[in-house]
């Protein structure tokens, strides 16, 4: 098993011909991933790396895709993703930074709406290694095996992935949840997921300074996760009041400190990192209880 996605996956690629749509869809198929349809207004009939590229997400419906991932420039990207949501596919990934705001508000509401499971934006994406590889993640980091990775950092996602698999820890699913202050999915829809998921024996989070996801998901690992969960929050040395990479980074009053999400996550019995390296020793060293 797999969370959200796994190797039923029939992949629609909206902005595939754009420079990263084109790069990144030569890279999910050399992972595996089933792409079915591209869709560039404009560009419909032409062909990138093998996918047919059809005018509309409604025009690609003939293609059967289950999920989609978005490419699209910021600009246009919330129009990308109600069209898909409005053609009732239910796994949406939006790659795209830098999106306005208010769009996000607008299009992540929409998919809790019609029920569908929206992930990020400005997110690398869901991986269930042997399955589906659906975004941006490096193809050559990942190791089939039964520790989920949720994280809001994408590069921090990379960094540990590859300390899991060289310590010959594989992985379930991994998924980036973007680091903007309004994103599809969560700490706790991902920790839900991943405890119902009968394949995932232990959990990973790579939580950042700045709002309170760890926090709410710290209270909700102590009321209703069993299996094991390490963290690593990044920002320890921030400053107050400065951003710092991602939109939802920045500490305020006070609030959204790594001491706070370190103390929250300690209090609810999660093993809490001082260095990502550090994951993948402590699951190694506790393996024999899991």
């Amino acid at each position: 098993m797999a969370i959200w996605a796994d190797e039923k996956i029939r992949l629609l690629v909206q902005g595939i011909t754009g420079h990263q749509g084109k790069f990144h869809t030569k890279a999910m198929r050399e992972f595996g991933t089933k792409i079915v349809a591209g869709v560039t207004p404009g560009k419909g009939g032409t062909n990138i790396e093998g996918v047919q590229v059809y005018e509309s997400v409604e025009d690609a419906m003939e293609m059967r895709p289950n999920a989609s991932i978005i490419f699209v420039p910021a600009p246009y990207a919330c129009d990308a993703v109600i069209e898909a949501l409005d053609n009732d596919i239910k796994l949406v990934v939006v790659i795209t930074e830098n999106i306005p705001f208010h769009d996000a508000i607008k299009f992540v509401n929409y998919a809790k709406y019609k029920e569908a499971t929206l992930i990020g934006p400005n997110c690398p994406g869901i991986v269930s290694p042997g399955k589906t590889k659906i975004g941006i993640f490096p193809n050559h980091i990942f190791k089939g095996g039964n520790v989920g990775v949720a994280s809001r950092s994408g590069t921090l996602t990379y960094e540990i992935v590859n300390e899991l698999s060289m310590a010959g820890i594989g992985q379930s699913t991994c998924v980036g949840l973007g680091g903007d202050p309004v994103t599809g999915t969560n700490f706790i829809d991902a920790l839900d997921a991943f405890e119902r998921d009968e394949e995932t024996e232990a959990i990973v989070l790579v939580g950042e300074i700045g709002g309170t996801a760890e926090e709410e998901a710290a209270e909700f690992i102590e009321k209703k996760i069993s299996k094991p969960v390490y963290a690593y929050i990044a920002g320890r040395t921030a400053p107050e009041g400065k951003r710092m990479g991602h939109a939802g980074a920045i500490i305020s009053a006070g609030k959204g400190t790594a001491n706070s999400k370190i103390e929250a996550f300690k209090k609810a019995g999660v093993k809490v990192a001082r260095f990502p390296s550090e994951i993948a020793e402590m699951i190694k060293n506790d393996k024999k209880i899991w």
